[in-house]
């Protein structure tokens, strides 16, 4: 019917992707990733052999590409510096140079967090009429948990803010086993749970519900390099734990490697980030 909603897909209470056919008589069809990332959407006018893009106006690119430029370059640092501390923890002077770098790292992820929340906040929105996208003004904060891409930028950014909690943790001196565990150990796990939580939701959303392989889609590879970064922050979280019996962490090889090689994801995944922009 002409002006409604013709099919939507995604997972659960979620949509990732909608067709429908516009007053115009056209299919237009909305991503959800598509539209946050790259300010478009899709539209097939019969008699042309190929859908074209329709893009959002100049104001909702402008700002999407700026909030995507802060939040790759946040990411593509933030990782190089997390990358640069696991390294001196394991081969160089000592924890307190490492403490100082993750400190300043997790300064960026914080930034690059809240800049992808902002591109979920400030995405266009669609008009089913027209099959158009249009602006919204600019806010700088919202609550919409039924949106997937609200909720996933809202959980990663969430993460970084919990990482903040164990990265001053580790600049304090003369803890208590029990004290470290609790103020450095506990908020490294909350937080590398709210990473995979965060990556499992941009999964979803890249893939619409179902589980696939898309090689073409930069946006997947993004994604699931994100994601494997969330995979080895949470082996390097565990294997971190300091043992009461002995003072010792259960293995400061492994949680110092898993930082490096998964801080590295991050950074991968920042640098491709420069491409998906409007």
């Amino acid at each position: 019917m002409t002006g409604t909603k013709e099919h939507s897909e995604g997972a659960g209470p979620f949509t990732t992707r909608v067709t429908w056919r516009p007053e115009d008589g056209s299919t237009a069809v909305w991503e959800s990733r598509l539209a946050r990332k790259r300010a478009r959407l899709t539209v097939h006018r019969e008699g042309e052999p190929e859908p074209r893009p329709q893009r959002a106006d100049s104001v909702s690119v402008v700002r999407l590409r700026r909030l995507n430029t802060v939040a790759a370059s946040a990411f593509t640092v933030g990782g190089a510096l997390f990358a640069l501390g696991a390294a001196l923890a394991q081969f160089g002077p000592g924890d307190i140079t490492s403490a100082w770098i993750y400190f300043a790292g997790g300064l960026f992820f914080n930034t690059g967090g809240y800049a992808s929340l902002l591109q979920a906040v400030n995405t266009p929105h669609r008009d089913r009429r027209t099959g158009r996208l249009t602006t919204r003004r600019w806010r700088w904060w919202s609550y919409e948990p039924a949106r997937i891409d609200w909720l996933s930028t809202f959980t990663l950014f969430a993460g970084t803010l919990v990482f903040g909690v164990n990265l001053v943790g580790s600049l304090l001196h003369g803890l208590s086993v029990q004290q470290v565990n609790r103020l450095i150990w506990a908020p490294d796990m909350v937080g590398c749970v709210l990473f995979l939580i965060a990556g499992h939701l941009a999964l979803v959303e890249v893939s619409h519900g179902r589980p696939r392989l898309l090689v073409r889609d930069l946006g997947w590879w993004i994604v699931v390099v994100n994601q494997l970064g969330s995979v080895l922050f949470m082996a390097s979280a565990v294997t971190a734990f300091v043992r009461p019996s002995t003072g010792d962490m259960v293995s400061v090889a492994v949680t110092n490697w898993c930082t490096m090689l998964g801080a590295v994801c991050f950074s991968a995944g920042g640098v491709l980030q420069f491409s998906e922009r409007p």
